[in-house]
């Protein structure tokens, strides 16, 4: 039986792409090379399709952890711990970067948490297509309120905080939820239910490398960071 889905690891790759070209952009802007927003309008409707592409794979590989390789709990708390632990190294190096904004709870600290969570549903099929819709509306629904306390906003309780990295569980966890529920539609038993055909060698040989970036995903999250800011810092050196 196989142990990597092809077609799983270049979707996570191309969300890979995604992110790093709008943390690019960010970098741009933050250093005043373009004077684009990078925090409405288009580049807000493409940061949201880029984590909510790399979320819904969560919860798809999730499954195919699950059915392919035989993952246990346990499996999964320590690969939720590890990420988690990667989103408190995000913390500190934003502390330095910047303290007035620093991430508390972003992209890591929510995979690892949300893994942590989700992998205890990971045997049932529709009812989590329940819990996502439902998170998914809850958190829709938490967004009309402001509460007057800070400490529960990474639940999904909104409130002014400053940060540069924010992605409460509710909503989000529900994109894991439904991501794990297409999981088990589409890969019953870790097995394709549906035909992929390659239209062309030249195709399928474009998509290893991407494909690659899918299967190091966390890694490359850590190394991209300083080398796009190294990139645009050289860039704004001469514009």
């Amino acid at each position: 039986m196989r142990s990597r889905i092809p077609e799983v690891d270049f979707l996570r790759g191309i969300a890979i792409l995604m992110m790093v070209f709008y943390h690019f952009m960010w970098d741009l802007w933050y250093l005043d090379v373009i004077d684009a927003s990078v925090s409405s309008g288009f580049f807000n409707i493409f940061q949201t399709l880029t984590a909510g592409l790399f979320i819904f794979i969560v919860g798809v590989s999730l499954v195919l952890s699950y059915n392919l390789k035989k993952r246990r709990y346990r499996y999964f708390l320590i690969r939720g711990l590890k990420i988690f632990a990667g989103g408190l190294v995000i913390t500190a190096g934003s502390l330095a970067f910047s303290p007035d904004a620093f991430v508390f709870f972003g992209i890591l600290h929510f995979i690892g948490l949300s893994i942590i969570i989700a992998a205890l549903f990971v045997r049932f099929t529709y009812f989590n297509l329940l819990i996502g819709t439902l998170s998914i509306a809850a958190g829709i629904y938490l967004e009309k309120f402001i509460f007057s306390f800070p400490w529960l906003v990474w639940l999904g309780f909104r409130h002014p905080v400053s940060t540069l990295d924010l992605y409460p569980l509710l909503p989000w966890i529900g994109l894991v939820f439904l991501g794990m529920f297409a999981g088990k539609m589409l890969y019953p038993k870790g097995n394709r239910a549906f035909s992929l055909k390659i239209i062309s060698l030249k195709i399928k040989n474009i998509s290893r490398p991407v494909q690659y970036m899918g299967r190091h995903a966390f890694l490359i999250y850590f190394l991209h960071l300083p080398v796009v800011f190294a990139a645009a810092y050289l860039i704004s050196l001469y514009v």
